[in-house]
């Protein structure tokens, strides 16, 4: 088994890699839209005030490129998905997130899909996370 952290990615917030491979089927650690300088895609000041918006579109988007760099690494591509599990904060949120989603996979071909409503993630101005399995066997 090989566990790998991507350069230019933001430091996985506790003792796990971004990927791990295990024979032929890569595992996505849970990712969100939190960039390598600690800051956050999809999160717009939008006032004076310090009032924030936080785009589920845009952090989705984020999440599944951030995963698709990770894949990348291992030699896969987001067609090698076959399950993702998603994370919403606020279900209020899925119209957004499916819609983003339906960019990057498509209901016949795309992997099996759990998505559930959370509490709260890692930090406040997360309204989406991902984890995902892929099944890319080894070249070699």
């Amino acid at each position: 088994m090989k566990s790998r952290l991507v350069e230019g990615k933001a430091t996985p917030r506790g003792a796990y890699p971004h990927v791990k491979r295990a024979g032929d089927f890569i595992f996505v650690s849970g990712t969100s839209s939190r960039l390598a300088d600690n800051s956050f895609a999809g999160v717009n000041q939008i006032d004076e005030m310090g009032t924030m918006h936080l785009d589920v579109r845009e952090q989705t988007k984020a999440v599944l490129e951030n995963i698709k760099d990770y894949l990348a690494t291992e030699g896969a591509t987001l067609a090698d998905v076959v399950d993702v599990t998603s994370f919403l904060v606020n279900m209020n949120d899925f119209a957004g997130y499916n819609e983003v989603y339906a960019q990057y996979f498509s209901k016949e071909t795309g992997p099996a899909r759990t998505t559930v409503a959370v509490h709260q993630l890692p930090h406040p101005n997360l309204v989406v996370e991902i984890k995902a399995m892929a099944y890319k066997p080894k070249q070699g």
